[in-house]
């Protein structure tokens, strides 16, 4: 009974390993309950997964943790103690067929295994994360079964495939939506602090804990956490992590109290976590604790056809935003888009497409134009509708038949004159004097030009204007 996982490379389905509880005895014979989440726990309490209304049952008699070997049942200091196909334990693997005593009320282990069949979402979108591909459907098909469960998700992909807003929307799409989504990035926190981050600490813990602070696990309670970066976690707090993990409980930095949580865990990383625990960087026993349900975000360059869709999202928040920003984009212009590989993912084409924007509000156009979007993305040496990148074949560039060759020569220098000093000053934000060194021009020649182009450096530091 192990933790579920993607049955095989490509697979269309996922297996998983699940259990309940039937209930043999006492008031609420017959009954029967499925193990749900990481930690479940069973007593007399409301708080508990499993309520047991019975004398002989503590308040929180006992749990059942998910571990990657399986389902591993701990008692909690309950008062009558915690039986095992009739062993008293304290800590015990549970086998199909066996029956758990708690106090005097018997549950017997019914393993059953759940196959989800991965079929594509009938909807474009995941909450904010939107795509038409089938990778991108198969995942939000997935996630529309699992997102509403307490199941724990890791989330892979390279930079700027938008992990984060995946994360956001897996909680947005669970019951725990109204709870707060507390957000930890491994990689930004200094190595020293982040067990304070994640467990808080007490006063006095440690020079500059002039008071006692909750941690990230604290602030969760009741919502989601999610752990971006997971893959910088340094490899000596691991097992803190692990423990805390497995069992929802913690202690705070300097602290001897222990303190139980209920939170839901997204865990995010652009490492191969796999290749780092082959490489000894991560622990495999934290790996498949977080990867219960592992989703991989395809990076851009991998689905293209999604491109469209999100232009057309990005620049409607743009416009929601007030910026002025065209909700229009030239046919040149999205070819160039779809063309590029984007190694940067959403988040590059979401800043090229503010930079375009910017560039056609000052020209005044009403829609981005191959010429406002920088040349690297074209992959041609001049603005023009020439095929761009990708490998393909060149298309013959389209020319008016009615100008003769020095216009149309004069209209294509004006062309590239104007989109080599946009994507020049879009380098060095702004900045004319960096961007006049950096292309070996005199820095008045090049205002003039971005005066010239409609592209004037209103952004620009003193004494960069032409004096």
């Amino acid at each position: 009974m192990s933790p579920g996982t993607l049955a095989a490379a490509g697979a269309r389905y996922l297996d998983l390993p699940r259990c309940s509880l039937v209930i043999l005895s006492g008031g609420q014979r017959g009954e029967e309950r499925v193990v749900e989440g990481d930690v479940f726990r069973i007593g007399k309490s409301e708080g508990n997964d499993l309520v047991l209304a019975d004398e002989t049952v503590s308040r929180v008699h006992c749990e059942i943790a998910r571990e990657r070997k399986g389902y591993l049942l701990r008692d909690l200091g309950s008062t009558n103690g915690t039986l095992l196909d009739g062993a008293e334990i304290k800590e015990a693997w549970l086998k199909p067929g066996a029956v758990i005593t708690v106090g005097k009320v018997e549950l017997k282990v019914r393993p059953f295994q759940e196959r989800i069949e991965l079929l594509p979402s009938e909807k474009d979108r995941f909450g904010e994360v939107y795509g038409t591909s089938i990778a991108m459907r198969q995942i939000f098909g997935l996630l529309e079964r699992l997102g509403p469960t307490d199941a724990t998700v890791l989330i892979g992909g390279e930079t700027g495939t938008g992990k984060d807003v995946l994360a956001r929307s897996i909680h947005q799409s669970s019951p725990r939506k109204a709870k707060p989504f507390v957000v930890v990035d491994c990689g930004a926190v200094v190595s020293t602090l982040i067990e304070s981050e994640l467990f808080g600490h007490e006063k006095g813990a440690f020079t500059g804990a002039s008071a006692s602070r909750q941690g990230a696990f604290e602030l969760a309670h009741g919502g989601t956490l999610f752990l971006d970066e997971i893959g910088e976690l340094p490899l000596d707090l691991q097992p803190k992590l692990l423990r805390a993990l497995e069992q929802r409980a913690f202690r705070r930095v300097g602290g001897n109290k222990e303190i139980r949580v209920d939170i839901r865990v997204i865990a995010a990383s652009k490492r191969n976590l796999r290749m780092e625990v082959e490489r000894g960087k991560f622990r495999e026993d934290l790996f498949f604790r977080l990867a219960v349900v592992p989703v991989e975000l395809p990076s851009l360059r991998d689905r293209r056809e999604d491109i469209p869709v999100l232009v057309e999202r990005l620049l409607a928040q743009m416009g929601e935003a007030g910026t002025g920003a065209p909700r229009a984009v030239s046919k040149e212009a999205m070819d160039a888009l779809r063309a590029h590989d984007w190694p940067g993912n959403v988040r590059e084409l979401r800043n090229v497409l503010e930079r375009a924007a910017y560039l056609a509000r000052a020209t005044g156009d009403r829609e981005i134009r191959l010429t406002g979007v920088p040349l690297s993305i074209s992959g041609t040496s001049a603005p023009s509708a020439v095929s761009v990148g990708g490998g393909s074949a060149l298309e013959p560039a389209r020319f008016d038949p009615s100008k003769s060759y020095r216009d149309t020569r004069s209209d294509w220098e004006a062309k590239f004159e104007r989109a080599y000093v946009g994507w020049l000053l879009d380098r060095h934000s702004f900045n004319i004097s960096a961007a006049a060194r950096a292309a070996d021009m005199d820095r008045k020649y090049l205002y003039r030009l971005a005066k010239k182009h409609g592209l004037h450096p209103t952004q620009a530091g003193e004494g960069d204007e032409e004096s």
